[in-house]
This record gives C-alpha cells, structure tokens and sequence, in this order.
C-alpha cells in the first residue's frame, strides 16, 4: 500500500481485519479460514483503489498472488 501512495488507509484497513488475528498476532485459523480472508483483504483494497484510482484494477490479483505464494507454487 506504501508503493501505491496508499499508506494512509493502512489503519482502516488493519483495523477492519483485527479479529482474523489472536493475540499474539498469529493468524486466526479457528475463526477463519485463510482463503476466505486473502478474499476480504481483496475487496478492502478494491475499495481503496476504487477511492484512489477510480477503478479497482490495481488491486487485482492480490488473491491469485497471495495463493499461489502460500501454497508454495511461487509468484
């Protein structure tokens, strides 16, 4: 988000997303699944970007990447 110019919606956006994560910070899979919260940070930045950018095309992708990075298939 720093890259884009986008940094100062940072806390909106980690605010939005505080219960996917327990206390120690560690990712919440009790609560969550992972796939169903790559999916929610996606629409929270197409928000951001429709904001910015008047579109959400810049934040296309990051579900795909995100995926592929985790299961190990690179990126």
């Amino acid at each position: 988000m720093g890259r884009l110019g986008w940094g100062g919606h940072f806390g909106g956006v980690a605010a939005r997303l505080s219960g996917a994560f327990g206390a120690d910070g560690t990712f919440a899979h009790d609560r969550l699944r992972f796939v169903d919260f790559v999916e929610d940070v996606e629409e929270l930045l197409e928000e951001v970007a429709r904001r910015e950018k008047g579109d959400e095309e810049a934040a296309d992708g990051f579900e795909e990447y995100v995926l592929r990075h985790y299961a190990g298939h690179g990126g």
